[in-house]
């Protein structure tokens, strides 16, 4: 029996975090992605690579996360766990998710 796997890919701090997980889910509260299990590559090798200790360190006691849901670029069920990573944003590659749900109204309703 194989386990799902999700690749993850959110918006945090001016930064894209790229996470891989077996729990991804809408949460009950409204306006959040619930990611659980979160993996991370244990190859042993002498290289280490910088982003993914981040990520290990920032998410070590980590049991769940609560995602806000535009910050979330892309969720894919794969079949293979790739290596987490945290990459820069250059502005090139990035859209602005949706506009926030709920707007001020201003004077316009007085």
């Amino acid at each position: 029996m194989t386990k799902t796997l999700y690749k993850v890919r959110f918006l945090n701090e001016d930064k894209v975090y790229e996470i891989y997980a077996r729990h991804v889910y809408q949460g009950d509260l409204y306006g959040f992605v619930i990611i659980e299990d979160i993996l991370f590559d244990e190859t042993s090798g002498v290289l280490v690579d910088p982003g993914q200790e981040r990520l290990k360190t920032e998410f070590a006691a980590v049991k769940m996360t609560m995602v806000p849901m535009h910050s979330v670029i892309r969720i894919d069920q794969v079949e293979k766990q790739g290596t987490a990573k945290i990459t820069s944003i250059d502005g090139k590659h990035i859209n602005n998710g949706p506009t926030p749900i709920y707007t001020p109204r201003g004077d316009a309703g007085a």
